[in-house]
């Protein structure tokens, strides 16, 4: 796994490498709105992590997920999934997210 030292260059690095699908979490999966590519937590893995935290407040956390579907043909990114103003978000989706804290 590559180590980065920002989300920006988290999320530039994880596109060059084929990680281009954004998507975000609706409650019970993960939903891409430009491609309306839907994932169930079983229908993807995460393979990567990228966790970083502000420089004054460690609440100031990003995180960056690297997800492929489970047949390798869909590679995409979380980014943020966590905080405030996130959707909810079903137990199934925290469980496999939190796999990898």
């Amino acid at each position: 796994m590559k180590n980065y030292d920002t989300v920006t260059e988290a999320v530039k690095g994880l596109k060059e490498r084929g990680y281009n699908i954004d998507f975000n979490i609706a409650f019970d999966k993960l939903i891409c709105s430009d491609s309306n590519i839907c994932l169930r937590p079983d229908e993807f893995e995460i393979v990567e992590v990228h966790r970083y935290e502000g420089d004054s407040n460690p609440d100031d956390e990003d995180v960056v997920y690297a997800v492929e579907s489970k047949d390798g043909k869909l590679k995409g990114m979380i980014t943020s999934a966590f905080g405030l103003y996130a959707d909810p978000v079903s137990n199934k989706i925290i469980q496999k997210l939190s796999m990898h804290k």
